[in-house]
């Protein structure tokens, strides 16, 4: 355990508070937990790769904790009408089909090394962005209903295509077509 690994700590705790908030309604602190989140997250990185603290926990930590954020972010503001629920099936079916793939990979004695793909790096900062202006916009009422339009669209895009990315990848790697290695 070192202090990058308990950054991404503090992060999944704030997952919940986080949650909590935009159920209440709570945006403005929402929002600026939502600030710390994202600032820890680059702490961490920078701690870890600048003092070589790089731990096999952390690279399931730091990646872990993003993805609880930004789903429970997405799950909160889909269940209060914020964003579509196509969106928020679509972000959070991904996700899940992707761990899916993986865990069955393992299962069947074929395991896979997933590496995140440019489309899939894509994707993450699509739905970073539109979390941050719908948070953004919701606390501060900064008229943003076409930004938010054009970032909905522009992330589900994202979203499937990374979603097909990785299945290609996968179904490739379980029928012997590529290496273990589809990031790559």
């Amino acid at each position: 355990m070192n202090i990058p690994n308990l950054i991404s700590l503090g992060r999944i705790i704030l997952v919940p508070v986080v949650f909590w908030l935009l159920i209440t309604g709570q945006t403005q602190a929402a929002f600026f937990a939502f600030i710390v989140a994202g600032i820890s997250d680059a702490v961490d990185g920078y701690l870890a790769k600048t003092f070589g603290w790089k731990t096999e926990l952390g690279a399931y930590l730091d990646p872990l904790a993003d993805k609880l954020l930004i789903v429970s972010i997405f799950l909160a503001l889909g269940v209060g009408g914020k964003l579509p629920l196509w969106l928020v099936i679509a972000v959070v079916s991904r996700d899940i089909l992707i761990v899916i793939a993986i865990v069955l990979s393992w299962l069947l004695g074929n395991p896979v090394r997933i590496r995140p793909l440019a489309v899939s790096k894509a994707n993450t900062v699509s739905q970073i962005v539109l979390a941050a202006v719908v948070l953004a916009d919701e606390a501060f009422g900064l008229g943003l209903q076409w930004g938010r339009f054009v970032l909905i669209w522009v992330t589900g895009a994202l979203t499937l295509a990374s979603l097909a990315a990785y299945l290609r990848s996968w179904l490739l790697h379980m029928s012997g077509y590529e290496s273990s290695d589809p990031g790559g």
